[in-house]
C-alpha cells in the first residue's frame, strides 16, 4: 500500500467499500499502487495497468488496454465511442466486487501479459476523426488557420475535433470554433 494513496480511499464516501475491495484484488496481484490523475494507479514494471474511480453511479476498475483483453465473462465496457483503448469493470454493490474477484484476477493477469508482450492497442489515426462542416469551412476561408491546426500534435487535433463535433446544433459548433481559433494560433490543445 502506497500512504500517498490512503487519502482517496478515505474521501470515497459512496464506494468506500468497494474501492477497498478493489484496492486489496489489485495489491494481491502484486500490482505496484501509486496515484495519477488524482485517482489510484496500479502499474508493473512502471506500465499502467489498471486504475480505481468512482463516479455517481457506479465505481469502476480501468484497464488500460482493455480493448486489447479477450473478456471472456464479457463484463468490460468501453465508455463513450471516442475511448480506443480502455475498458472498465462497473460495480454498484461490494456484492459484485467480491463475486467478479477472481474474474479481475485472471483479467489483471491478462493485462499484465499484454503489457509483457508489448502489445499496442491500434488507435484510429487523426484523419478518421469526424471533421465538422463548419470546421471546414472556416479552414477553407482561413488557410493560416489551417496550416496552425495542421501544426498542432496529432492529440491536440483529435481534441478539437471530437469537442467541436460533440455539439449537436450547428449554432453551438461554430461558437465552440470561434472559440478555439486563438488558441489553435497559439499552438495550443483545448486543455493548455
Amino acid at each position: 500500500m502506497n500512504p500517498k494513496v490512503d487519502f482517496y480511499f478515505m474521501k470515497a464516501k459512496k464506494w468506500q467499500t468497494e474501492v477497498e475491495k478493489l484496492r486489496t484484488i489489485m495489491l494481491d496481484c502484486g500490482l505496484t499502487e501509486t496515484l495519477k490523475w488524482g485517482v489510484p494507479c496500479y502499474t508493473w514494471e512502471k506500465h499502467n495497468i489498471v486504475l480505481i474511480h468512482d463516479f455517481k453511479e457506479y465505481c469502476a476498475v480501468l484497464f488500460f488496454k482493455g480493448a486489447l483483453l479477450k473478456d471472456k465473462n464479457g463484463i468490460l465496457v468501453q465508455q463513450t465511442k471516442n475511448v480506443q483503448a480502455a475498458r472498465q469493470v462497473r460495480f454498484t454493490n461490494a456484492r459484485e466486487v467480491s463475486k467478479l474477484k477472481t474474474t479481475l484476477t485472471a483479467y489483471i493477469k491478462e493485462a499484465i501479459a499484454v503489457e509483457k508482450a508489448g502489445l499496442k492497442v491500434s488507435l484510429k489515426k487523426t484523419t478518421e476523426f469526424e471533421m465538422p462542416e463548419e470546421f471546414k469551412a472556416v479552414l477553407k476561408e482561413t488557410p493560416t488557420l489551417k496550416k496552425a491546426f495542421h501544426a498542432l500534435t496529432p492529440g491536440r487535433q483529435r481534441g478539437y475535433l471530437l469537442y467541436f463535433s460533440s455539439a449537436k446544433q450547428s449554432k453551438t459548433r461554430e461558437a465552440r470554433i470561434e472559440k478555439s481559433v486563438q488558441q489553435i494560433f497559439d499552438g495550443k490543445g483545448l486543455d493548455d
